[in-house]
């Protein structure tokens, strides 16, 4: 029972029964009867391991490769925002306010459980507190102003039901308070597939960060509260903190292996991982090969993100040198189901920061000129950049080409990422020296690269455009990270596709048949469709149906 990949069937019996609030038979539990020992309150715990989606269950998306409201990926047909108008409803809302719920009743619970001792009640404890603060700081990320709640309300509690909301502010400084105590008290322990110690360090380095920096950048003139650069430093103090602390920790240490964390069949034995999740082949399994490799175009890396790759000798490449050459592959050869023509860029990944090619395949293909990586199914992609960065040469190819027979494991929380928060959090509160040596570390271990001083002086660049940078190249198709990381440096408007044509671009293709190209030869991904920054994107809408419900509630700015 200690693998995340074992816990949603148990966790989901478990609720569903400490979920009624009715009288009911002795011989079924209820909430009031349910937590009697340590062993039930881990089983109700488990359920929270649903925050964790990993690469999916079966065939259900996970939170890498499928988000691509970013600079980074390109669908055909540009991707629009999340929200255009307001809706009746939003799911963010209603399951982050549920899943608060859940851990309000254990809260409420561990202090009335006799065979538990005080040590593993704060534990557990902890565990709860840790849960209720993220699903705020979801809330807080998607909302701005929502309701801190901290019992498990009923229709008594008029103040939260049919009050105002409460400011961000105050919200996060809970989050903060939840999150710290969770560090405190959660028990340490090696393990890397359940809540210890440094996942709750890790959970507060990204929620510190995303506070410190969203408070340094954000704007009034945007419907936002002005900048607060005293707040700022605070949250970025915590993560630097925290993420020091896990840094220093012997049990994590940066592997050699930069793909390896994304395309193992068992991430046990990797000292990088913090958190991962488990799956099992005929058990639990997901997709994420299989909708990177198959039929269906793949939702390509962008020329923009291309191009934020470096040369080897750590400097950026020149405009042009991301061309490659046209090239006739045969059906005969495996590689496709009739004669035709891509385009080879493996030369130009060979010239380029390794991390790239860990990422995309060394064929260009598309629409009609598709390439079979390894023997399958033809595989096209919108931009004409393969995603490679998940596939696996161990796992036979009805397996790789099938929803929910895809075992490898999923990274939720590890090292380099860490390091990353680190990095930056130092850059932003000016100590380059600590933020230079964790990015060097990064580059060093993963791809062998130059120091970032070499960077800065080759691309007149600032230190902390080179922490981007690094982010951007480390972090590509992993856990939205781009979209929330362009949120809260304010950003946001790089996503319009008018003034950024590059991120709809995608590889070189000119002089091919059956692909649309700019007058440059670059493939052009957006059908007819721009997508147009509005401020309000910063937010999303309230549902009318909690308007409706409670009016006091509000909208967000713009909407």
């Amino acid at each position: 029972m200690k693998k995340i990949a074992l816990f949603s069937a148990v966790a989901t019996l478990a609720l569903a029964s400490c979920s009624v609030l009715d009288n009911k038979p002795e011989t079924e539990f209820s909430k009031d009867n349910y937590f009697t020992s340590e062993k039930n309150v881990e089983l109700y715990a488990q359920k929270f391991y649903d925050e964790f989606s990993g690469y999916g269950n079966g065939g259900t998306y996970g939170n890498f490769y499928f988000n691509s409201l970013n600079d980074d990926q390109a669908q055909r047909g540009t991707t629009i925002w999340t929200f255009t108008s307001v809706t009746a409803t939003n799911s963010v809302w209603n399951n982050c306010y549920s899943s608060i719920r859940q851990a309000n009743i254990l809260i409420d619970k561990i202090p009335t459980i006799d065979a538990m001792d005080n040590a593993s009640k704060a534990h557990w404890m902890g565990v709860a507190r840790l849960y209720r603060g993220y699903q705020h700081y979801k809330l807080v990320r998607a909302f701005g102003d929502c309701y801190w709640v901290n019992r498990e309300i009923d229709e008594n509690d008029a103040d939260i039901v049919y009050g105002k909301r409460t400011d961000r502010d105050l919200v996060m400084d809970s989050v903060l308070a939840d999150m710290q105590f969770a560090v405190e008290n959660i028990k340490e322990s090696a393990e890397r597939t359940e809540f210890n110690k440094a996942v709750a360090q890790a959970m507060l380095s990204e929620v510190a960060l995303y506070e410190g920096t969203f408070c340094k950048y954000r704007s009034a003139q945007d419907g936002q509260k002005p900048a607060d650069e005293a707040r700022a430093k605070k949250y970025l103090e915590v993560c630097a903190k925290v993420s020091k602390d896990i840094m220093d920790n012997a049990n994590y240490e940066l592997n050699t292996d930069f793909r390896a964390n994304f395309n193992s069949l068992d991430l046990a034995g990797n000292k990088e991982m913090i958190l991962y999740k488990h799956y099992v082949y005929g058990v639990l399994a997901h997709g994420t090969i299989d909708y990177t490799c198959g039929s269906t175009p793949v939702m390509g890396m962008t020329k923009d993100a291309f191009n934020s790759y470096l040369g080897i000798d750590g400097k950026p490449c020149a405009p042009g040198t991301d061309k490659g050459t046209a090239i006739t592959i045969l059906a005969a050869d495996g590689k496709c189901d009739v004669d035709h023509q891509v385009v080879d860029i493996s030369a130009v990944l060979a010239a380029r920061d390794p991390r790239l090619s860990a990422q995309v395949d060394p064929i260009v293909h598309f629409v009609n000129h598709g390439y079979a990586r390894y023997g399958g199914a033809e595989s096209t992609s919108t931009t004409g950049y393969g995603v490679l960065l998940f596939d696996n040469d161990a796992i036979p190819t009805v397996d790789r080409q099938s929803i929910g027979t895809n075992a490898t494991d999923a990274p939720i929380y590890w090292l380099s990422y860490i390091m990353l928060n680190y990095a930056e959090a130092q850059a932003e509160l000016g100590n380059n020296s600590e933020a230079k040596d964790a990015i060097d570390a990064i580059r060093t271990q993963h791809a062998g690269m130059p120091s970032v001083d070499v960077t800065i002086a080759a691309a007149g660049t600032t230190l902390l455009q080179e922490v981007r940078r690094e982010r951007r190249v480390e972090m590509m198709y992993c856990q939205n990270d781009r979209y929330w990381s362009l949120i809260r440096w304010h950003q946001l408007d790089k996503l319009d596709t008018r003034n950024n044509p590059d991120i709809y671009l995608g590889a070189y293709a000119a002089g091919l048949d059956g692909v649309e190209v700019n007058a440059e030869g670059y493939i052009d991904t957006r059908n007819g469709i721009d997508r147009v920054y509005d401020k309000k994107y910063y937010l999303f809408p309230i549902p009318t149906n909690e308007i409706a419900l409670n009016p006091e509630i509000g909208q967000n700015h713009g909407w």
